[in-house]
């Protein structure tokens, strides 16, 4: 295995504050999706508006993939911010 990789999870396997960006971000990822879903699962309207159900329950899951992901990306970026700054760390 090249250098780089044994490195990589050992800086890992000895960040604690690495491994809890990670966890929490795939974890909040899930959770904002399961939430999204579930809360347009019961959308619904009435009269004339309902032809535009659908369209409102689309638009609204849309939504709550936008925050997932930038959820997810924001704790990677800090995940990574913390990988360096640990790697610095344990390479002194």
């Amino acid at each position: 295995m090249p250098n780089f990789l044994i490195e990589f999870f050992y800086v890992l396997a000895l960040s604690k504050k690495t491994q809890w960006a990670l966890i929490l971000g795939v974890v909040l990822h899930f959770a904002i999706t399961l939430l999204g879903e579930h809360m347009v699962a019961n959308f619904e309207l009435q009269g004339s508006m309902k032809a535009l159900e659908e369209v409102f329950a689309n638009k609204f899951l849309r939504k709550y993939d936008k925050i997932a992901l930038f959820t997810l990306a924001s704790f990677w970026v800090l995940a990574i911010k913390f990988y360096i700054k640990d790697k610095k760390r344990l390479g002194q």
